[in-house]
């Protein structure tokens, strides 16, 4: 039996890029264990098994075979792998500076992760049924965060936190990175240079283009909602070039 890290997950998942991407950064060997969100299906996050692992049914989920451990919650497992592996750049040892990015990951919640609600889901997941009010309430706390990154953090800084990108830069990229014209173009960022910027020097750090396979593969939604059969081919594509990839750690 392998002992390799297990990640379960489906690659178009925000949260689960955030993950795989320190992972690729880092090039630890993981094993991607496809599995589908809301499915009672053996390899879904409602079926029994899952949820005995992982309570809130969500993914991605992480588990350490060699010694049983189980964690989910992208932050969380983004934290636990630089505090086991001591990867002080992406988060920093000094308390003060591993503050500001806390800081950031807390805020995140209810501010830059909603672009995935006001844009992205009414897109890809229009039989979600999300109400004209929840889009636009997330839209709102989106655009919130997005100026405080333009007019507060991005201008007074290179990256979320200081001048070297964290955690807080992965978790917010994948986000509003997903939004960008070469992937699902769905927002405009002409008025914000500073998170264009960022945006541009996030792109060109390791890994970011093999997390981010599964966007191109799905290209502009701008127009047109992807059918059902698109979405799961761009995830089965992310899927398939990620364990290709993992091969050359």
């Amino acid at each position: 039996m392998s002992n390799k890290l297990k990640i379960y997950a489906v690659p178009m998942s925000q949260a689960v890029r955030a993950v795989l991407w320190v992972l690729f950064n880092k090039k630890l060997p993981f094993e991607l264990v496809l599995t589908v969100p809301g499915s009672k299906e053996a390899n879904g996050t409602r079926h029994p098994d899952y949820l005995n692992k992982f309570p809130n049914g969500t993914i991605p989920g992480l588990e350490d075979p060699a010694t049983g451990f189980l964690l989910a919650e992208s932050h969380a497992i983004m934290c636990y792998l630089c505090n086991k592996h001591n990867w002080t750049d992406l988060y920093p040892a000094e308390y003060e500076a591993r503050a500001k990015v806390d800081d950031f990951l807390h805020y995140h919640h209810r501010n830059i992760k909603e672009a995935s609600l006001a844009f992205f889901a009414p897109m890809a997941r229009p039989d979600l049924g999300l109400t004209d009010d929840v889009i636009n309430m997330a839209k709102k706390l989106f655009t919130k965060g997005l100026n405080a990154l333009e007019k507060q953090w991005l201008k007074k800084n290179n990256f979320i936190t200081g001048n070297n990108p964290t955690i807080a830069d992965i978790a917010a990229y994948v986000e509003i990175g997903q939004l960008q014209s070469q992937f699902t173009n769905l927002f405009d960022f002409e008025t914000y240079p500073n998170v264009k910027r960022w945006l541009g020097e996030m792109s060109n750090i390791e890994g970011h283009d093999d997390v981010h396979f599964v966007l191109s593969e799905l290209g502009d939604i701008s127009k047109t909602p992807p059918a059902m059969e698109d979405l799961m081919g761009a995830n089965i594509k992310g899927f398939k070039h990620i364990a290709q990839r993992l091969t050359e750690f």
